[in-house]
């Protein structure tokens, strides 16, 4: 009734040509307000347990959800509603006055709650500019950070804030480091053998009987001789006796080796990104056979098989001047030992193979050992005739012994370094003054490169000032 009659004084008023003030409408609580529109349908982004005030152009009689399980609508005045939230999800709201009209229409996309995410994004990165938007069933991160370690964080925050939801990272890093990683191989390995067995054989005749009798002792740790040259007696026959003489065959062999093996690559790349590096070759070998169903032709597939010294690194720059490395290196050579004899006649080689693999945090210019071992194996065999070889002094002769023992250290250091690029005029090659020698300098004198300067004459050594190479930050 107090609302017909302001109503009739208002239009009083205004026929009399008077300015009336709008009437403000009703003022409910302090949520956003929305002006609904009656042209076309307008997108609202809404929180779950959230919700919103809209203001209608006309008013309403009539409102239709499309799914309230996901967003509810409550009629507040024939001008005035509220959308809420209620599941993760989209639908869409119409509202329609007394003619069936359509007054105003909303695409509803209600989605997580972020405002505490985007307030631990504030308190704890407050040099990024992170954007955290619903999408579906999960958010999806925007904007700006410093570095990969920012990027990272912000992930792991979101992650652990919204629970079970899928988080996707699309920050953008802004100033991408270059690492470049010296890694130093060093292996030395020591290997003796040593190798003493007498065969001896021979045959003795008594009227009609003969007794034939063969010691040929094999070397069971290696299964071979190192050599194949026999000392043995003089003679086939006796001549007082007639009979055969006995022959004996000594095998007394020792080698000692030493195999050094030293690499440093250098690999550069930027944070985040990965880098290979492998100073060796590779091997065929027979992977299968293969039939033509046509021809029936039967061909062998080759597979090749890398050794030698092999480097992969993925850096991250955390922080300024702290590097996360996550670094693999293998040292592998090609070996005769648990080789595989195939049918055909081949031998195919297997590799021994050190290998290394870890994750570290370290800071620019700082260095680890990454793996230093040290490995020492020794192998002992002696083999026999049962009874004779356990003599005393003779039993020497019906027995052989070998004998080998092996040592391995390995160390592999690991230096990572934040650079930048430098100009070529700073660099130099290892060919740089290389010049091959004239013909008759390197026939008459072998020589294998040109001599510049004066005969006898001691060149003043090379004068470094400053950094060379990468500048290191």
């Amino acid at each position: 009734m107090v609302r017909q009659v302001l109503f009739a004084v208002v239009m009083a008023l205004a026929s009399l040509g008077v300015a009336v003030p709008a009437v403000p409408a009703e003022s409910d609580a302090q949520a956003p307000v929305i002006s609904g529109t009656d042209g076309s349908m307008k997108f609202i982004p809404l929180g779950k347990g959230k919700s919103v005030v809209i203001d209608l152009p006309r008013d309403a009689k009539d409102v239709l959800v499309a799914n309230t399980q996901v967003a509810n609508a409550v009629v507040r005045s024939a001008r005035r509603a509220y959308l809420i939230g209620v599941e993760v999800g989209q639908t869409n709201v119409f509202f329609f006055d007394g003619n069936g009209q359509q007054v105003a229409a909303f695409d509803i996309a209600v989605t997580r709650d972020l405002n505490g995410v985007r307030a631990a994004f504030k308190q704890m990165l407050p040099q990024a500019d992170i954007k955290i938007e619903g999408v579906a069933d999960g958010v999806m991160l925007s904007g700006s950070v410093s570095n990969p370690g920012d990027s990272q964080q912000a992930f792991d925050i979101a992650s652990r804030l919204v629970g079970d939801g899928k988080v996707v990272n699309g920050l953008v890093i802004r100033g991408r480091d270059q690492v470049m990683l010296r890694v130093t191989v060093a292996e030395v390995q020591r290997d003796v053998v040593k190798q003493l067995g007498i065969d001896i054989s021979g045959s003795v005749n008594y009227g009609t009987a003969v007794v034939d009798f063969n010691n040929v002792n094999p070397f069971g740790v290696t299964g071979t001789p190192l050599s194949n040259s026999f000392v043995h007696t003089a003679g086939a026959i006796n001549p007082r006796t007639g009979l055969p003489r006995v022959e004996a065959v000594i095998r007394a062999m020792e080698r000692a080796g030493v195999l050094r093996t030293l690499a440093e690559p250098n690999l550069t790349a930027i944070s985040g990104e990965s880098a290979t590096f492998l100073a060796g070759g590779e091997f065929p070998i027979l992977a299968g056979f293969n039939r033509d169903p046509t021809t029936g032709l039967v061909t062998q597939s080759i597979a090749y098989k890398k050794f030698g010294v092999s480097l992969n690194f993925t850096p991250v720059v955390l922080t300024e001047g702290r590097i996360s490395l996550k670094v693999s290196t293998e040292v592998s050579e090609l070996s005769n030992e648990g080789a595989l004899t195939l049918i055909t006649g081949g031998v195919l080689p297997s590799i021994k193979t050190r290998r290394a693999d870890t994750t570290l945090e370290i800071p620019s210019g700082g260095s680890m050992a990454m793996a230093g071992m040290i490995q020492e194996q020794t192998k002992q065999s002696m083999q026999g005739l049962p009874g004779l070889m356990q003599l005393p002094v003779l039993g020497t002769l019906f027995k052989s012994r070998e004998f080998v023992n092996r040592q391995t250290e390995l160390v592999v250091i690991v230096t990572p370094f934040v650079v930048r690029a430098v100009a070529r005029k700073e660099l130099s090659r290892p060919d740089d003054g290389f010049v091959d020698a004239t013909d008759p300098a390197a026939v008459l004198l072998g020589r294998f490169n040109r001599i510049y300067g004066v005969a006898g004459k001691r060149e003043p050594g090379p004068g470094y000032r400053g950094d060379y190479g990468f500048i290191l930050d």
